[in-house]
């Protein structure tokens, strides 16, 4: 006796289908109205984003002219890339160091505070004007009790079409449900000389937004709901030329290049986040880290940027010229797991700058507003 699809109980077609990536449950969703609607609800939707992987978002940034900008998101589930409706730069916005990308929102900083989703970016919001709006801060978006909020930190003052690379700007948080944004201390003093996301990395974990320097290795953590800065303090490996911190689920991590006798690594280590002690839980193999590469020029390493979410650590070169090559390491059980990532589209444009980072994707975000052909 044959048993066709149509005669499993709704309960197993569901758990089927949430097995499947994101792109192929796209496709399924066009099958018939019964998965339509399987597929589309909420209910399926927010179980869903639990077993799936974060992907890798790319963002274009071309100075003369914004129509050349693109973005550009990578499932790791598929293993496959896809271009994404580009949102429109607004007029009169500077067209590089204000914008920001992080955890499901593009942002522009200055002159004035807009945000947008990432996946369908049809419509800029604004929020009231930051109390000191600034470019290049590090940004965050976390949930309390109530609804999402945006953090923002460092950066340098913009006033008019000036910056003020001394001042120390108060950290700033927005509450969507007050329409407002309240003031935090700003960075500790030891960031001085390097507050903006240029030489900064963060990293929200349990409840804390860490701020790490890429070159000094000061690091302190800013405390979500006492609004209090830790003391700061010094995560250097032996060797270490620059690094990231990173939140990977349970783990805080370490991801940097390291010199040694034997030559030039790309490390991790895991954080303790009290006592910031660490230690090393994985090399890049060498062959990965070469083809990152065209030659053995003394800066190559220099334009090396890693992001990561959940368990996946991303690691690319963010020069044009190779078109942005990149590999990713899965943590699973402590180990970790290295390999390449595809090529971008041969349809990519040439960029100025680039604005990567990593965010969970809900199937709400792609169908739930009937504009899922804008994934391709």
């Amino acid at each position: 006796m044959t048993t066709e699809i149509t005669d499993l109980s709704l309960d197993l077609i569901e758990f089927i289908l949430s097995h499947l990536p994101i792109p192929t449950l796209i496709q399924a969703s066009t099958v018939c109205k019964l998965w339509h609607t399987i597929i589309s609800s909420s209910s399926f939707s927010s179980n869903h984003k639990h077993k799936h992987k974060p992907w890798f978002f790319l963002h274009g940034i071309h100075n003369i002219s914004s129509k050349n900008n693109q973005s550009f998101a990578f499932d790791p589930s598929s293993n496959s890339w896809f271009l994404l409706p580009t949102p429109q730069q607004p007029l009169h916005y500077p067209n590089n160091t204000s914008f920001i990308g992080t955890s499901s929102f593009f942002f522009i900083t200055a002159p004035n505070f807009l945000y947008t989703p990432i996946i369908n970016p049809l419509v800029w919001y604004s929020t009231p004007p930051l109390n000191f709006p600034r470019i290049n801060p590090l940004l965050g978006v976390f949930n309390d009790d109530c609804s999402f909020k945006f953090i923002v930190v460092g950066g340098v003052r913009f006033i008019g079409n000036l910056v003020d690379i001394e001042d120390r700007l108060d950290v700033e948080i927005y509450d969507p449900l007050l329409g407002s944004w309240d003031l935090a201390p700003p960075l500790p003093a030891d960031f001085r000389s390097g507050n903006s996301s240029s030489s900064l990395s963060s990293a929200l974990f349990k409840g804390k937004f860490y701020v790490f320097g890429i070159y000094s290795c000061f690091v302190s953590s800013f405390d979500l709901k006492l609004c209090v800065w830790s003391d700061v303090k010094i995560v250097r490996p032996i060797g270490v030329v620059f690094s990231f911190m990173i939140a990977c689920r349970e783990r805080l991590i370490l991801a940097g290049v390291c010199n040694s006798p034997s030559g030039s690594s790309f490390n991790l280590w895991e954080v303790d986040e009290k006592s910031m002690d660490f230690y090393e839980i994985g090399v890049m193999p060498h062959d990965l880290l070469c083809s990152l590469f065209d030659g053995d020029e003394d800066d190559k390493f220099a334009s090396l940027k890693c992001v990561g979410l959940g368990d996946l650590i991303y690691v690319f070169n963010e020069d044009y010229h190779r078109m942005y090559p990149a590999c990713v390491c899965e943590i699973r059980n402590g180990k970790c797991y290295w390999r390449r990532v595809p090529q971008l589209p041969s349809l990519m444009n040439k960029f100025h700058k680039v604005v990567s980072f990593c965010s969970n994707v809900s199937l709400h975000s792609i169908l739930g507003e009937g504009q899922h052909h804008g994934l391709h």
